[in-house]
């Protein structure tokens, strides 16, 4: 089977399959289902049935089917990741992202984030690639002047889902130390915490009533490094965090208070596409929106 051929025909799995139909949370219209993925790393396919961790589990085939059925059920789906979407099987390494982002786009994914393994290629790889994804990324502490990217990637996009305005803004890690200098070239980093306060502000006065951000930092660490839950507690404006970069599997979203004294909500969903994270949210006032409920779905 040739380049082409395969990944015509795993797009045509991946847009067709189906699974039973989810009624997690009942058949309210009305709310929004904020679905996410995070470091899915190039699985296409589910792991060995023989695995010994994750056996059959994930496959962006069956992950397109869940999808496929909750969009079904509901008229608001967000659909979301937050980077490393590259790296991690045979499939990146002879398709170079192709396929991934002809998948999430059959999927329907509305927006992402880089994580750093999305430079693996370097910057001329991810590039050559964004033609295939229909959704878009967004980071806001990476300054792509004068390079390739520049112009290529938001700092925020805003969208709105019936009666939800939803700002989303991606935060990236530092890519100095994990990231071979040649592959991210004259991208610069900027304070995450600042970066993130000054983003979230500015969709606050745009009028969101849900603000999230797509972080790559990774959860939490043992020494002083920007996490999710460092910028969490440093931060305003902001509403739900939907991490990776650590491949944590959270039970559930974990909660913290910002630097307003305000409850808000970190999630991730481990790795590799073996779960989808979902949140729904209503809308408790015009302004504001609160968790109605949360799932992770195993994708078997």
């Amino acid at each position: 089977m040739n380049r082409k051929e395969f990944i015509y025909k795993a797009g045509i799995l991946a847009a067709g399959a189906s699974l039973a139909p989810l009624d997690l949370f009942g058949k309210d219209k009305e709310r929004l289902v904020i679905l996410h993925t995070n470091d899915w790393h190039s699985h296409i396919e589910p792991f060995a049935k023989d695995h010994r961790k994750y056996p059959g589990l994930g496959g962006a085939a069956k992950r397109a089917a869940l999808i496929k059925d909750i969009r079904k059920q509901y008229k608001n789906v967000l659909l979301l990741d937050s980077g490393d979407i590259f790296q991690g099987t045979p499939y990146f390494n002879y398709f170079g992202g192709e396929l991934e982002f002809k998948l999430m786009s059959k999927m329907g994914y509305d927006f992402a984030t880089l994580g750093n393994h999305d430079f693996d290629a370097g910057i001329d790889g991810l590039v050559k690639q964004l033609p295939h994804a229909s959704f878009k990324f967004v980071n806001a502490n990476y300054d792509f002047a004068n390079t390739e990217l520049e112009g290529k990637i938001s700092p925020y996009e805003i969208i709105r889902k019936g009666k939800y305005k939803i700002g989303v803004f991606g935060i990236g890690i530092e890519l100095e130390g994990i990231v071979p200098k040649k592959l991210f070239g004259d991208i610069k980093y900027q304070d995450p915490i600042v970066k993130a306060n000054e983003t979230a502000k500015i969709l606050k006065n745009e009028g969101c009533n849900l603000i999230i951000c797509l972080s790559h930092l990774g959860f939490e660490y043992q020494s002083n490094k920007v996490s999710d839950k460092v910028l969490a507690s440093k931060s305003e404006n902001i509403d739900l965090i939907l991490g990776g970069h650590t491949h944590t599997f959270l039970s559930s979203p974990h909660k913290i208070l910002n630097q307003n004294g305000k409850e808000i909500f970190i999630n991730q969903t481990g790795w590799a596409g073996i779960n989808l994270g979902r949140i729904d949210y209503e809308a408790s006032s015009p302004n504001t929106a609160s968790i109605k409920g949360y799932t992770y779905t195993k994708i078997l």
